[in-house]
């Protein structure tokens, strides 16, 4: 099956799931403005990922993909983690988010971080399967560029001197944490 209806609502993240997909053959349908949030109630990115997928399922009856994002610190012991999306609270922009994360590293030197995006799959028939995608680096000390969205203007990956919101969104497509699930969705389906 090469179509699927997404979980996600976030523009963004829709773009560069379509700009990975599309050319794979994969048609998204976007979700249906009448389905809520799914609460991410999850311990993993995982557990996220898999719930708003059955969601999607159980609402429209067409199979669904649905991801999960989380940033790892290691000198924060891997927050902001599974809660990135709500690090400074349940409703927490994007600035406060990344607000929150430069002050608690403000006098910290070792800033390595990994970005990890996990796609679930659900099908109507029950079977599920997800993905994995991981993006090395560090945080920067201070915001840089006006691409992306969440995390980008502070996470520079290995290899680049530049942020995320620095890159184009070709660039980001080659390389990023998401970019990297998304085309090992694709080769999963064409197993399939």
């Amino acid at each position: 099956m090469t179509t699927f209806v997404l979980a996600t609502a976030n523009r963004h993240k829709v773009d560069e799931m379509r700009a990975v997909l599309t050319p794979l053959g994969v048609t998204l349908l976007d979700r249906p403005e009448d389905v809520a949030e799914v609460d991410e109630t999850g311990e993993t990115l995982e557990e996220n990922a898999l719930l708003k997928a059955r969601a999607l399922v159980e609402a429209t009856g067409d199979a669904a993909i649905a991801d999960d994002t989380g940033l790892f610190v290691d000198a924060l012991d891997g927050r902001p983690g599974v809660r990135s999306a709500r690090y400074a609270g349940d409703a927490a922009s994007d600035d406060e988010n990344v607000t929150k994360l430069l002050d608690e590293l403000r006098d910290v030197d070792q800033r390595r971080a990994r970005f990890v995006t996990v796609i679930a799959v659900a099908y109507p028939d029950g079977t599920e399967f997800n993905v994995e995608g991981e993006l090395s680096g560090v945080i920067a000390l201070a915001r840089a560029g006006d691409q992306g969205f969440g995390y980008d203007p502070v996470f520079v990956p290995d290899g680049d001197g530049r942020t995320l919101a620095e890159l184009t969104m070709s660039e980001k497509n080659e390389r990023s944490h998401r970019a990297r699930a998304l085309r090992a969705l694709g080769e999963e389906l064409a197993r399939r």
